[in-house]
Formats: C-alpha cells, structure tokens, sequence
C-alpha cells in the first residue's frame, strides 16, 4: 500500500488491472518484469521512468526482472508508431543487447540485498519453430481480439505487416515464460503497452493458470507544451555519456519549464514527499531562482553519470555562465563544446573575415560592428581589435572559442 501511495502521488500510475486485486498481491514480496527492446545501443531518458519505477519496487522489497528483448528486437513494436521500423540484423540485436544489459545494471543492482535479475527473451525463442509457436500460442489469439488492440489499429489505415502484427503474440509469450518459471505475476510498462500487457494476461489465463497476474503502466512523459519529452535540437537525450556528454544532460534538466519541473521531480527522483512540496512552493513563490531545476538537474546527473559527472557538468556550466572559459580543465573540452556550431579554419585568418565566414555574423559590416562594440570574445576574453588574426596561437585546448553577444558560442576547429 504505502509503495502504491507513493506511486499514486508521483503519478506513477497510468492504469492497473483489478486494483484491489493488485494492492492484496503486492502485500507479500512479488516477482514483477519490465521489457527494454534494444532498438538502438544505448538507452535514453524516455527509458528511465520504467528503469526507476522497477528500483522503486525492488527498494519496496519486490523481486525485479528487467528482459531485454533479444527475440522482439528482431521484430519490432507497432506501438505507438505511424510506420514500420527497420529491421536489424542478429549480430547488431545481439551487440545493443548486451549493453542495454550494461546500463541497465547501472541502476538496478545485480548483487547485495534483494538483487535484480536480467534476462532475454532470446533464450525461449531461439530454438522454438514457427509451427509450435502458431500451434502453441498463436492459436490463443482471434484475430478480432489483436485487430481491436490500439497498437495494431492505430496502423491498419497505412499498413501492418505480418511481422510486426506478430509482436503482440511474442510479448505474451514472455509474460507467460516468466510467469511459469520465475512466478512473475506483474507486468510494468509505458502506457503504449497497455495492449501487450493484457493480452499476456489473456494468454496466461487461456493457458488455464488460475494464480492471477497483473498489468501495471506508468505515463507516456510529455512536456506541458505537448512535445516529445527527452528530444533536443541535436536528437535524443541518451544514458550513454559518448552520446550525450554529462553537461549536455544537465543542461537538458536545467532548462526544464517551471511548468514541467515538480512533476519531472516527482517522476524520476527519490526525494521524499516533503522536499517536492517545499520545491513546488520555491517555484510559485521565486520561479527565476530555478532552485528547482538546479535540484533536478543534480539528482538526474548524479544518478546516470555519478558524482564525477557532475561536477564535470557543473564546472563546464560555470566557465560558460561566466565566461571564464579558461578555467575549463583540458579533459573538459570536448564535451563543453560538444553540439555548438563549428568551422574548420585552415591557416590563419583576419577576425573580420572569419566572422563572416563561419557565419557568426552576417556581413563584413556587422562584423566590424561587433568587433568595435566589444560583442566579439575570443577564447572568453573580449576582443576589439579589427586587425586581429586568428591563428593556433589562438587555442582554448584544440579550439578557438568566439562568443558573439551574451550566449552565442561558436567553435573553430584549427586544421
């Protein structure tokens, strides 16, 4: 009860199957799963509500698996898609399994009290034949049933093959898998997955089990604006710190929207329900603090990249905000500059002329402008001078750094 009260008041809880019946069952220590498609090499922050929804009952004293879907990989979820994905290769599922099965161990701990378990659905269907899944499964499923589930009717105006037609039936099938040989008896995902959930519960019971087993999902995250969540102007947000350094995932919580930052809070940090209620109040009373965010953008940055990422991403924050960009230690450099935009310079050049040629400004005139008007800085140091060349005298590490106005970086690669 308390674990579903904290739920509730996170708001955690999309739906549920047989509420009642649920809050009973979680009374005792339940076996619960989770499913990670690995559609890619790295996890990203859509990801991380489920993620931190399982730790929350594995600290509640459940006993957690997260599968990685080695077989459904190969297949592909309809759900929540206008079109079909493109299919990867075994070697490529195999290779984003295992470090999907990497960071996932990040956060949910494989040893001490009460440890997680990873599996992979590969391991049940690699040796089944197509002819004993249609006979043993499939023949469980009317095809009325999976027409009238979201998933495959939200795709029937512009086309579902087969293929991905079939999904419904794999995802099932591991329910069922677990649910026989490891007593899971819940199924925790997005709201997207509503309609594998309960069809994993059809088939449980048409296999004639009479313990019951439940279906819980979380949100779908959006933004109050009704924008994707975890999307920036360079793509997705990952967990990977080669795809998104730790600064740029502290600056993507840093500049969540107040209207965005307590339910981000509630969502994905394990603050308790006194010390959102007192941020919530922070915002309405003094939202251009952004205490708030800070707070967020610390415990979000912390928990993926650890305390060394953080203070990373905090010194790199500092240098800019300032505009003391010599302070910025050399192991800081590639990451700070990390998706700003970048002219390769070949030789030396006059300041005017690369200004206008790398599109910092736009034309000799304004150039000069900004130059005489102290708007141009180099490297952090403001820079008046309309005869000055720019050489690899001039570097910051490997890079010069030109700041147009307050905010406006540009990075010139020397080559």
């Amino acid at each position: 009860m308390e674990l579903l009260n904290d739920l509730e008041f996170r708001g955690l809880v999309n739906q549920m199957t047989d509420e009642e019946g649920l809050k009973e069952q979680l009374k005792q220590p339940t076996t619960l799963y989770t499913g990670f498609d690995p559609t890619a090499d790295s996890l990203h922050i859509g990801h991380l509500l489920p993620i931190l929804t399982l730790k929350r009952f594995q600290q509640a004293g459940h006993q957690v698996i997260a599968l990685v879907g080695g077989a459904t990989g190969m297949i592909g979820d309809p759900s929540g898609r206008s079109d079909e994905r493109s299919l990867n290769t075994l070697d490529t599922v195999k290779l984003f399994s295992d470090r999907i099965k990497d960071q996932l161990s990040r956060f949910l701990p494989l040893e001490g009290e009460n440890p997680i378990t990873i599996r992979n659905n590969y391991e049940w269907t690699e040796e089944m034949s197509i002819i004993d899944f249609l006979r043993d499964i499939g023949k469980h499923f009317p095809i009325s049933y999976m027409l009238a589930k979201d998933s495959v009717d939200s795709r029937m105006e512009n086309g579902i093959s087969y293929t991905e037609f079939s999904y419904m039936l794999l995802q099932s099938y591991d329910f069922l898998k677990l649910y026989e040989t490891e007593k899971c008896r819940l199924q925790v995902g997005g709201s997207d997955q509503w309609g594998n959930i309960t069809a994993g519960l059809e088939l449980i019971r048409r296999f004639g089990h009479s313990e019951k087993a439940f279906g819980l999902t979380v949100p779908l995250v959006t933004k109050s604006d009704g924008q994707k969540f975890g999307k920036t102007a360079g793509g997705a947000v990952w967990l990977d710190a080669d795809k998104t350094s730790p600064y740029e995932f502290y600056q993507f919580w840093i500049n969540v929207d107040d209207a965005d930052v307590i339910k981000f809070i509630k969502y994905f940090t394990f603050m308790s329900h006194e010390e959102i209620e007192a941020l919530a109040a922070e915002v309405t009373e003094a939202p251009e603090k952004r205490v708030a965010q800070r707070r967020l953008a610390e415990e979000m940055t912390k928990l993926v990249h650890g305390e060394a990422g953080l203070e990373q991403a905090e010194r790199i924050t500092k240098a800019f905000f300032s505009g003391d960009l010599m302070s910025l230690q050399p192991e800081d450099m590639e990451d700070a500059f990390k998706g700003m935009p970048q002219f390769e310079l070949d030789g030396e050049r006059n300041l005017v002329d690369l200004l206008v040629e790398a599109k910092i400004s736009p034309s000799k005139r304004q150039a000069r402008e900004d130059v005489t008007n102290g708007a141009v800085y180099l490297n952090g140091e403001r820079e008046q001078a309309l005869d000055k060349m720019i050489t690899r005298e001039d570097t910051l590490g490997e890079f010069t750094i030109i700041r147009r106005g307050k905010k406006k970086y540009f990075v010139i690669r020397h080559v």
